[in-house]
């Protein structure tokens, strides 16, 4: 059976990271990076609420695309608002695909450190969430950490995976066990 897995938390947590090695080892499978289509569109941040919308549809059809040949698909994305992830169970569960959705936790200190350790980064995702961070009355990422778990608190199926910084591999391996490894 394909696997719809949403992995979710704070910028800076191994969401892409921790998305490319579960791809890597399931044959076929689709890392569905929202950013990066995001940034497919042309001249996006010049209407990024119309970019944001246009994205998740596209992100979407795509996941049914890949869900109904039977390949799994992981999608990794930093959410504050139910309606994507009610949209991405809502697919899993009209192709029947199993639905697992997974937040990487650690602290909201931990979250606005990381993310500011990747101010000098060359990843064009990093850049381009430091663009978003920056527009005027933009939350600060300990507040965004604070709302993507009360939103993840109306979902009862989220598992909990703790993002240990500097381990990649244990955090790798806890994902693992909650996603059941390759199908």
């Amino acid at each position: 059976m394909a696997q719809l897995v949403v992995l979710t938390g704070a910028p800076g947590s191994g969401k892409s990271t921790l998305a490319r090695l579960l791809v890597d080892e399931r044959p076929l499978a689709l890392l569905l990076d929202l950013d990066k289509l995001r940034a497919q569109l042309g001249d996006w941040r010049s209407e990024p609420t119309a970019a944001g919308i246009r994205t998740r549809r596209l992100a979407l059809a795509a996941a049914r695309a890949q869900l109904e040949l039977g390949g799994d698909v992981v999608v990794p994305q930093f959410l504050r608002r139910p309606e994507l992830i009610e949209q991405f169970r809502d697919l899993a569960r009209e192709v029947g695909a199993s639905f697992v959705l997974v937040a990487l936790v650690s602290s909201a200190s931990e979250a606005a450190e990381r993310f500011r350790a990747r101010a000098v980064s060359a990843d064009a995702n990093h850049r381009d969430a430091a663009h978003l961070q920056d527009t005027p009355g933009a939350a600060t990422i300990e507040e965004l950490y604070v709302d993507m778990l009360a939103m993840l608190a109306g979902f009862p199926e989220t598992v909990y995976v703790e993002s240990v910084p500097d381990d990649v591999a244990g955090t790798f391996a806890a994902l693992r066990e909650v996603t059941g490894g390759p199908s």
